[in-house]
């Protein structure tokens, strides 16, 4: 296999942070007087701080803001009230004042023997209704897209600070030393754009790998394919790391240039391994079918969803999926009906797949957006943005199954009741993976920083 010199450059610009393989490792550990074996990678797979219920996670995010009153958070409330302003309808000033509220033009029903209220837009999903665990008060800071979206990845939103995916990566390593630890699939482009998958200060090789296109062979992902045989590609790319390694030497520590070297190697793997992995043919049509491939609709995240199946199954720490389109101000029937139809299918058939193959119980599913979207209304076809309250949902994992967790006020508004902020649900996340948050810091400028800041409360409710 053949990988030029640019070719390898771009792999390192894209995100091909990674480990440096055991004959390069090797070298440089011995012409630093070590031997060969003592070298361990950075991506090895580390102890949690306690005994983790989730091993791998699979965030599915809905970017834009999916409007939490249509879809998971049921508010007869609404109904009863309708036309009326939020003041009007709970006694006093609010902030959606000059809004009239709009019931959800979709039906509720129980689901499950849990009961849980799921809408009508989800007829797949709400056959999990038992595996859920919905999450009614959670919010934010700011009910802005880039803000929003920034501090859901890495916590903050006024500085660079490393992404969720990329913590985890440096507190627990990944399992499989020829994939990427932590992957993510079609990001969105604008709105924090790499930021969001992004290592900041922590060492470049903890950087998210970026799939942009699901539907080709290469993933989007450039000179994924080889081109010459393994000898001839391994024979030019020790030339280059020994060049990068005599730079290396001459300075002190530079973590983009470990990330460099580490990236080009993982790039010489990932040329075998990747392609294979993202080829869908060899599933068989039942899957493909229970993903809702090949449906008018579903397809692309049906294709996203398997995708992300057979990363975590194949060891891959982390990997997010995003969905674009859920900001809606207009044309809230007929665009949230078409975002729901394309996600529904695919996720219940994720669950499904994860649950027969053993991997549930210890996958967290998580789904979500930077925030939701007003009960109240300027425009009666459409929600604008609203911060102080909104849904998600988690599954497998360690937590708990068949319950709703927190809530908003009776019209949807507010978080009320068990309050889920963004810092909480870092805190919770990390939990889950076995990590402290207070604990899993990095030196950087003369102090320690870590994921939830100085913040952050674990939500022991729905920890099973």
């Amino acid at each position: 296999m053949y990988v030029s010199r640019r070719a390898l450059l771009k792999a390192a610009s894209c995100g091909f942070g990674y480990v440096a393989l055991a004959g390069l490792a090797a070298q440089a550990a011995e012409k630093a007087g070590a031997k060969p074996d003592s070298f361990e990678s950075p991506l090895a797979p580390k102890p949690p701080h306690f005994e983790p219920k989730a091993k791998r996670v699979i965030f599915l995010c809905m970017r834009g803001g999916p409007s939490h009153v249509d879809t998971f958070d049921y508010k007869p409330g609404l109904e009863e009230h309708a036309g009326k302003s939020p003041g009007e309808a709970a006694g006093g000033l609010n902030s959606q004042n000059g809004r009239k509220l709009l019931p959800s033009p979709f039906k509720f029903t129980p689901h499950g023997q849990s009961g849980l209220p799921i809408s009508e837009l989800y007829p797949h999903l709400a056959q999990h209704a038992d595996q859920l665990c919905l999450i009614n008060g959670a919010h934010t800071d700011l009910p802005n897209h880039p803000q929003a979206l920034v501090q859901l990845h890495t916590g903050n939103f006024q500085f660079v600070r490393p992404s969720m995916g990329a913590w985890l990566l440096y507190g627990l390593g990944t399992d499989n030393q020829d994939l990427p630890g932590f992957i993510t699939i079609k990001p969105p482009a604008r709105l924090g754009g790499a930021q969001n998958y992004g290592s900041a200060f922590l060492p470049a090789v903890y950087q998210g790998t970026k799939i942009e296109n699901v539907n080709a062979a290469d993933g989007g992902i450039g000179n994924i394919r080889p081109s010459y045989a393994a000898g001839t590609q391994r024979k030019q790319l020790e030339l280059l790391q020994s060049l990068n390694r005599d730079l290396a030497d001459r300075f002190e520590a530079n973590s983009e240039l470990d990330g460099v070297i580490e990236s080009y190697e993982l790039a010489f793997r990932m040329q075998a391994a990747v392609p294979e992995l993202m080829n869908l043919d060899n599933e068989s049509a039942e899957v493909q079918e229970l993903y809702g491939i090949g449906e008018r609709g579903s397809d692309e995240f049906g294709r996203m969803c398997l995708m992300a199946r057979r990363f975590v199954e194949a060891g891959v720490r982390f990997v997010e999926l995003t969905h674009e389109g859920w900001d809606q101000h207009n044309g809230l029937r007929a665009r949230l009906t078409a975002n729901c139809q394309a996600t529904d299918q695919p996720m219940a058939g994720l669950l499904t797949d994860l649950q027969r193959r053993g991997l549930l119980r210890d996958t967290l599913v998580v789904w979500g957006g930077e925030f939701g979207r007003t009960p109240a209304v300027r425009n009666q076809d459409g929600r604008d943005h609203n911060s102080t309250g909104f849904s998600m949902w988690m599954a497998g994992g360690g937590v708990k199954s068949g319950i709703r967790y927190g809530a908003t006020d009776e019209l949807g508004i507010s978080a009320e009741v068990d309050k889920f902020h963004t810092h909480d649900f870092h805190a919770t996340l990390l939990h889950l993976m076995g990590l402290d948050h207070t604990r899993l810091t990095y030196r950087y400028a003369g102090r320690d920083f870590r994921l939830t800041d100085v913040y952050g409360r674990i939500a022991e409710g729905l920890i099973g």
